[in-house]
């Protein structure tokens, strides 16, 4: 005979009594679920503050770097070379803190945060929306820094405060866009490291061939061919047409449709690789 005690069964009430009856709350929409994993990215950057150096530090150091030492050689004066820098500089500096999206969803993964994401009822791209909406946080931060130090130092945009606030509009736009193939990068790329090597390798040649520093008729024919398809360049353009009151539809157009290719790309092809991260 067993002298283990027997089991009482608990009756209905005591099952009642510690089962919550509340009702389910409803789901999340998409637009609550992305605005909160917006709010987690920003809270990154409260626990975390070294990260906004990017934004802050190297704004500042690129502009006052190329305006003095370029300016004087390449435009007469720093006040002339300034004019037409700054637009530069600005989408320069945004386009590569997108590189910083793909970083952080790649130390996420490392982690095992995005396997606990994957499991919850929310519209699952709000994963990866928020944090881009996060980082345009940043983007706005580093884009305020840059124009406020360039009017400091002589920048007058023909096209007044609107022109400006367009420009900066449509550069949070393609760095929106442009954010979207390194988090497609950040859950193909095995660490940071790697992700950072292979972003900068990238970044490197778009930006620094282009119509930032010189006209392009002053470089070699083959050079100019690839700074005239770049990107980057047709970026460029637009905001120096949109601060200086000169910027036709064509150009701007062009800025917007990269942007929809890029998201229409890269979008559908980070959420496949977000549903199937091992």
């Amino acid at each position: 005979m067993s002298d283990e005690p027997a089991t009482a069964e608990p009756d209905v009430e005591t099952l009642r009594s510690v089962v919550s009856d509340r009702q389910r709350p409803p789901r999340p929409s998409a637009l609550s679920a992305s605005l909160t994993f917006g709010w987690r990215a920003l809270l990154k950057i409260k626990h975390v503050p070294e990260q906004l150096f990017d934004v802050t530090v190297f704004p500042v150091m690129f502009l006052l770097m190329f305006t003095y030492l370029f300016g004087g050689a390449l435009a007469g004066s720093t006040s002339a070379y300034l004019q037409e820098l700054l637009p530069g500089i600005l989408a320069m500096t945004v386009v590569f803190i997108t590189i910083y999206t793909g970083v952080t969803l790649n130390d996420d993964i490392d982690e095992g945060v995005f396997d606990r994401f994957r499991t919850l009822p929310v519209w699952q791209p709000s994963v990866i929306v928020g944090a881009l909406l996060g980082d345009a946080v940043r983007y706005m931060i580093a884009s305020t820094i840059v124009v406020g130090l360039g009017l400091v130092l002589g920048f007058r945009p023909d096209g007044g405060a609107v022109g400006v606030l367009a420009a900066v509009a449509l550069l949070l736009v393609f760095a929106f866009s442009l954010s979207w193939i390194w988090t497609a990068l950040g859950f193909v790329m095995r660490s940071p490291e790697s992700l950072m090597g292979v972003s900068m390798m990238i970044m490197f040649p778009l930006t620094f061939v282009s119509n930032i520093f010189v006209d392009p008729s002053t470089l070699p024919s083959w050079l100019e061919a690839f700074v005239d398809v770049n990107p980057f360049s047709h970026l460029v353009v637009a905001m120096r047409g949109l601060m200086h009151g000169s910027a036709t539809a064509g150009e701007i157009g062009t800025v917007l449709l990269m942007s929809v290719v890029f998201v229409a790309v890269f979008g559908p092809l980070t959420m496949y690789l977000f549903r199937n991260e091992n």
